[in-house]
Formats: structure tokens, C-alpha cells, sequence
């Protein structure tokens, strides 16, 4: 349960930065009236800052017992699980701005910062603890 615990206040912190850079620029200059596909553009850069802050987070507190020595190996393997759920977040964004029609900044924000970001964080939390950081892999 710390585990998770840690996690989820990891993820915290990661969802601070991909929330407020991802508003930040879907509300400047990012917004869908000046650039059609802003919200997508928007919610990639602010995902992937948040993955660099999760990787840190992860690496070395959430699963720092487990973490191996390769850490150029893991790191691959922690992005490929991270741009999963990046996927995972930017397909609830476009079903719902641009094929459902839902383009307030509430709507882009519902779909790809609570359902994208719930559904990518259940994957991303079993493909860290039973795959990325997997206690038999620790000190490879």
C-alpha cells in the first residue's frame, strides 16, 4: 500500500504540471481557435514534462529499492509504459473534441485529465510495478 501510496503522490505532482502547462498553453497559444489541433499539441508537451518529473519521482522514491543499475534500460522501458498512457490520454481527448464535438476547455479537460488520465494511470501503475520495476529485475 506505500507503494501506491507514493505513487499516487508522485503522480500528483505530474498531474500539477501536465494540468497547468497543458491549460496554460490550451488557453494562449495553443488555444483550438488559433491552431485547429492546439488542445493535441497542447496536452503532448504538457504530458511529456510530466513524464520527465514521474520519471524522477518513480525512479527514485516510488520504487527506489527495485530500480536497476541499468538505468539507461529501465528509462526505455519507463518512457515506452509512459507514452502508452500519454496515448491513452490524447485518445480521450480527440474522441471527445473532435469526434464527439465537445471543445470547451471543461470538456478537453474532463476527457484527457480525469477519464484519460484514470485509465492511463491504472496501465501505467501495473506496467511500472510488474514489468518496469519488478523487484526480481532490481539491480540489473
Amino acid at each position: 500500500m506505500a507503494q501506491l501510496t507514493k505513487f499516487a503522490l508522485v503522480g500528483g505532482v505530474g498531474f500539477a504540471l501536465d494540468f497547468g502547462i497543458f491549460n496554460l498553453l490550451r488557453a494562449t497559444v495553443l488555444s483550438p481557435e488559433s491552431v485547429h489541433e492546439g488542445p493535441l499539441i497542447a496536452k503532448l508537451i504538457s504530458t511529456a514534462v510530466a513524464i520527465v518529473a514521474n520519471w524522477l519521482g518513480n525512479r527514485y522514491w516510488t520504487f527506489g529499492p527495485h530500480r536497476r543499475s541499468n538505468g539507461a534500460a529501465e528509462g526505455l522501458e519507463f518512457f515506452a509504459v509512459s507514452l502508452l498512457g500519454m496515448g491513452i490520454g490524447l485518445a480521450c481527448l480527440w474522441v471527445s473534441h473532435y469526434l464527439l464535438g465537445f471543445t470547451s476547455l471543461l470538456a478537453d479537460n474532463i476527457s484527457s485529465n480525469v477519464i484519460g488520465l484514470v485509465l492511463g494511470s491504472i496501465v501505467r501503475f501495473a506496467l511500472y510495478r510488474y514489468w518496469v520495476f519488478h523487484p526480481k529485475r532490481a539491480g540489473r
